[in-house]
């Protein structure tokens, strides 16, 4: 098993109306998509948002595209002009989801095309 993130492994669409905001993972073959059902649950979506998502998280399976997709209820800290965050928009959520780290088998990870197009992931803290 190897741990990376969802961005060397898949890719993703956003969007948003008021305060939901709905994301779908792309995956780039069928064996990717397999993998990311298994370990991209509701539940994982969620506490990978943590407090900035005040509502459930519902996954749809879209398997004739290789998709999952997350709609995060009350996501966007009320929406529009209503919210204080400086940028409210699902977009932003989703490239954040594509940092969630997740285990796949090894093999999945050697045959992401996406994989070789990534920098390294610098995980030295801040301030070191």
């Amino acid at each position: 098993m190897a741990t990376v993130q969802l961005r060397d492994l898949c890719g993703v669409r956003s969007g948003d109306k008021g305060d939901r905001s709905d994301l779908s993972l792309f995956a780039d073959d069928e064996a990717t998509y397999s993998a990311l059902r298994e370990v991209v649950t509701a539940e994982v979506v969620r506490s990978h948002f943590g407090t900035m998502v005040q509502g459930p998280v519902t996954r749809y399976e879209v398997p004739n595209v290789w998709a999952l997709k997350f709609v995060l209820e009350a996501a966007l800290g009320g929406g529009g002009p209503r919210s204080l965050r400086s940028d409210n928009l699902g977009k932003t959520l989703g490239a954040a989801l594509l940092r969630l780290e997740v285990d796949v088998p090894d093999e999945i990870v050697r045959a992401s095309a996406r994989r070789g197009r990534r920098a390294p992931v610098d995980r030295t803290p801040i301030g070191s």
